[in-house]
């Protein structure tokens, strides 16, 4: 693929990967608003228990449609493309058809034995029937990514999260005053009705893009089973989601149980866990959205380069992205760090949140750099190994979480993620660099550029404050674009890092 094809698909995703990130922490500072920190932990523990149901809905899907596809393309066979997606399609309709039932009819037992909150039901048989629409996208999605074709993926996406904003906001108004059972239903009923149109959008466009395809003069047979081939990159991707999946929902429900024993957070154990995952961490994870793209966009790079044993190619591929991902997370987790009490005023008007923002902060580089390198491993198709590792992961935070809540509580629950994501990271990072052959200097990707991020956002923070103290928002803007420039400038001058290497 041509470099500048793939900065425009990088481009076209991160940007809308931050549009919509950057929409959904406004919608869900409104949501907060409305239904409060209980409220927001409600609702994150239902939608856990959905990404739990996803998981077999997606079964891994889209990876498999993107590798698969890109083979076929490749090789001009268009036949070979439909032939791929229509056996996709009916494996993720069979297992969302399951899915469905389990979900809609189990609502009830899950909702007060599983979950511990009756109030759950009525969510959990809404959102059931989004789950064949969201396994349909995933079979798109995978498709135009292996067509490195990023718009149509993109303008579905948009105008999903507008549907969905605008039924969320006339369901909620109407059902405040009803309860939060049914108010927090109405919130997913814009999802489920937003996943549908986002289904048939790409479904009309994917009809289009296969009348452009180049194809052979004559009918190119598929060598081998795709079933089984779906299945042979599927299932390891789909049973580290399913019981990570499993076990991070289970953790979700068990967190505020225990969290309730600890003797100074009996009353606040949902609000507390609604700060930190509903409010908290989507703050942290907004600017890696153009790292997730690009993650996404390599899987079908790194696919074919592996296949055709150019390890020089790969190398090359993950020792850039590696070395990216690592500057970036640096220079957002001193901010973070420096003004994350700022910055959870601004958004949601608490210190606490912002205190927890300050607190998650030294993670984001292990966060950033676990979640790029779990995607390229995959594309290297190493996910038998990330299914190890984050089933093991999530094993270990569930066995934390029930000795170490009731004692520590909050802080408790925090160390846990300190362990996860070293954790994790190190050993996805680890894997990563074996086996792609690839570079990562100690002084020049960790150590120098870290010292060149905090002391950048340090001087950027005492400048503005000791000008002038603006308002909040001017004050984060400012600090975020001086710090910017600090750090591309101590950069330039202390390691042999350009522009150029960014591209």
């Amino acid at each position: 693929m041509k470099k500048t094809i793939f900065i425009k698909n990088a481009i076209i995703l991160s940007a809308t990967g931050l549009l919509l990130r950057f929409i959904g922490v406004i919608f869900k500072v409104w949501l907060a608003s409305i239904i409060g920190s209980e409220g927001i932990g409600l609702y994150q523990i239902v939608f856990s228990v959905y990404v739990f149901a996803s998981t077999f809905a997606t079964s891994g899907i889209s990876t498999a449609v993107t590798r698969l596809c890109a083979d076929e393309i490749s090789r001009k066979n268009k036949y070979g493309v439909k032939s791929v997606l229509k056996k996709s399609v009916f494996v993720t309709l069979s297992v969302a058809t399951i899915s469905v039932c389990i979900i809609f009819f189990g609502a009830t037992v899950i909702s007060k034995n599983i979950i511990g909150d009756i109030r759950a039901t009525l969510s959990l048989k809404v959102l059931s029937f989004s789950l064949p629409f969201m396994g349909l996208c995933s079979c798109f999605r995978g498709y135009f990514i292996a067509r490195r074709k990023a718009t149509s993926p993109a303008v579905s996406q948009i105008i999903e999260q507008i549907v969905r904003i605008i039924i969320v906001f006339f369901a909620v108004k109407t059902t405040v005053d009803k309860g939060l059972d049914i108010c927090c239903a109405g919130v997913f009923l814009g999802d489920t009705i937003s996943e549908a149109v986002s289904c048939f959008i790409l479904y009309i466009v994917y009809k289009f893009d296969m009348l452009k395809h180049q194809t052979q003069n004559t009918k190119i047979k598929i060598t081998y089973n795709i079933y089984k081939k779906i299945g042979e990159i599927a299932i390891p991707i789909t049973g580290g989601r399913y019981l990570n999946s499993a076990l991070r929902t289970a953790e979700n429900i068990l967190v505020p149980k225990f969290l309730g024993f600890y003797k100074k957070a009996k009353t606040t154990a949902l609000s507390q866990f609604g700060m930190i995952k509903g409010m908290a961490l989507p703050l942290i994870f907004f600017p890696s959205t153009m790292l997730n793209a690009m993650s996404t966009l390599l899987i079908p790079e790194l696919s074919e380069a592996n296949s055709k044993g150019q390890k020089f190619v790969v190398s090359g591929i993950v020792s850039r992205c590696m070395s990216i991902t690592a500057l970036i997370s640096y220079l957002f987790s001193a901010v973070f760090f420096i003004a994350g009490e700022e910055i959870g005023i601004l958004v949601y008007k608490s210190e606490t949140v912002g205190y927890l923002i300050k607190l998650l902060s030294p993670l984001v580089p292990l966060m950033y750099l676990d979640s790029i390198c779990d995607g390229m491993l995959k594309g290297l198709d190493q996910q038998k190994f990330t299914f190890f590792t984050s089933v093991s992961d999530s094993s270990i935070r569930i066995i934390a979480v029930i000795f170490l809540l009731p004692k520590f509580g909050l802080m408790g629950f925090i160390g846990i993620m300190y362990f996860s994501n070293a954790f994790t990271g190190f050993l996805n990072i680890g894997r990563l660099i074996s086996v792609a052959n690839a570079t990562f200097s100690l002084n020049k990707a960790v150590l120098i550029p870290l010292m060149s991020a905090f002391l950048s956002v340090l001087i950027a923070d005492l400048l503005v404050k000791r000008l002038f103290y603006p308002p909040i928002l001017v004050y984060i803007m400012l600090v975020v674009l001086l710090s910017m420039g600090l750090y591309l400038l101590i950069l330039s001058k202390t390691t042999d890092y350009r522009i150029r290497d960014f591209l």
